[in-house]
């Protein structure tokens, strides 16, 4: 099997940390969200994953080798037309089956089950109370009839959160072809869910799965809540720290120096970290950053910023300055 992972996205609305870093490198409870995505893939046998990068695709391949030893192949994508358009850059260098993840969200579920699919693929999704928002599919005798883009309405609270199986990597990729030879665009974009239903036109049987859990990662307020939900169930570290309280759970990276402070709950903190008279909760802190005499909440604070004498929600991206001594 391979794995296709897109991720070539602007990452608009989580500047200004995408001006400097890819968003899918963005950390949440101590790990950045491709680090989250990757490693959800090791109960499965991977020939290969296949990224495809945007500008920053230097950051991402050193991400990847840094920390992982998979196979892996980088295609940059030069023209932001859609997600099936991305998907299809990678249809020369794939002949068998083929997981696509999507980096916008962090799953809970069992990728084993893939195993033992029967039919020609599945799409996940989780039922939502506004369909309206997502992509839904339909269902009919267990199998999916129809998928949808964003309906005006609501013809189901199934939505798609970004994860297929595809058995016929083949089929899919003749449908994006089709697609995008016949300009067939939805809100001006090529779409995999189009080219999945033409794929359904064609025959094909897919299956729909329900994760357990679908933690948003797009945008800062869904950042920070999937930064709690993690810490709340197991992503939790502490460290030493100088006459400081630490309210849990929290993440506090390695060489991270806290003096004087309270720290938590919900707070991330990455390593190389310098926090003085400070309280921080509920707050994502990049590596090197350093906070002093400052109340910080609800806030992200990217790498090497430096935030002094403020007693403010704050939302502040890489090598910044913030101090009203």
């Amino acid at each position: 099997m391979k794995v296709i992972i897109p991720l070539a996205g602007k990452g608009i609305r989580l500047r200004p940390h995408t001006f400097s870093k890819p968003k899918p490198l963005l950390k949440v409870a101590g790990k950045s969200v491709l680090g989250h995505i990757i490693d959800k893939l090791k109960p499965l046998d991977i020939e290969e994953i296949i990224f495809i990068t945007g500008d920053m695709q230097e950051k991402i391949k050193e991400y990847v080798s840094s920390n992982y030893s998979y196979k892996a192949r980088y295609i940059r994508q030069d023209k932001l037309l859609g997600d099936g358009y991305a998907i299809n850059l990678a249809k020369n260098y794939v002949k068998e089956d083929v997981l696509i993840v999507f980096v916008d969200t962090i799953f809970q579920t069992d990728l084993s089950k893939i195993k033992s699919v029967k039919s020609d693929g599945v799409v996940w999704v989780q039922e939502v109370d506004d369909p309206r928002r997502f992509g839904v599919v339909v269902l009919r005798n267990d199998h999916i009839e129809k998928i949808v883009e964003k309906p005006d309405e609501p013809i189901s609270n199934l939505a798609i959160i970004g994860l297929y199986y595809i058995k016929n990597s083949s089929l899919m990729f003749h449908c994006l072809d089709e697609i995008i030879k016949c300009n067939l665009r939805s809100k001006g974009e090529f779409r995999l869910a189009d080219a999945l239903g033409l794929m359904i036109k064609n025959g094909a049987k897919l299956n729909a799965l329900e994760v357990d859990k679908w933690l948003d990662c797009g945008k800062p307020e869904t950042l920070l809540s999937t930064n709690r939900y993690l810490l709340s169930h197991g992503f939790n570290k502490d460290i030493k720290t100088t006459n400081s309280v630490v309210i849990g759970p929290v993440y506090i990276e390695d060489k991270v120096k806290i003096e004087n402070s309270i720290i938590g709950p919900y707070a991330s903190i990455a390593s190389g970290c310098i926090i003085k008279n400070s309280i921080i909760k509920d707050s994502i802190v990049g590596e090197n950053a350093v906070i002093e005499n400052a109340a910080l909440d609800k806030s992200l604070v990217g790498d090497s910023a430096l935030i002094k004498d403020t007693f403010r929600k704050v939302n502040v991206g890489d090598n910044s300055e913030i101090d009203f001594e």
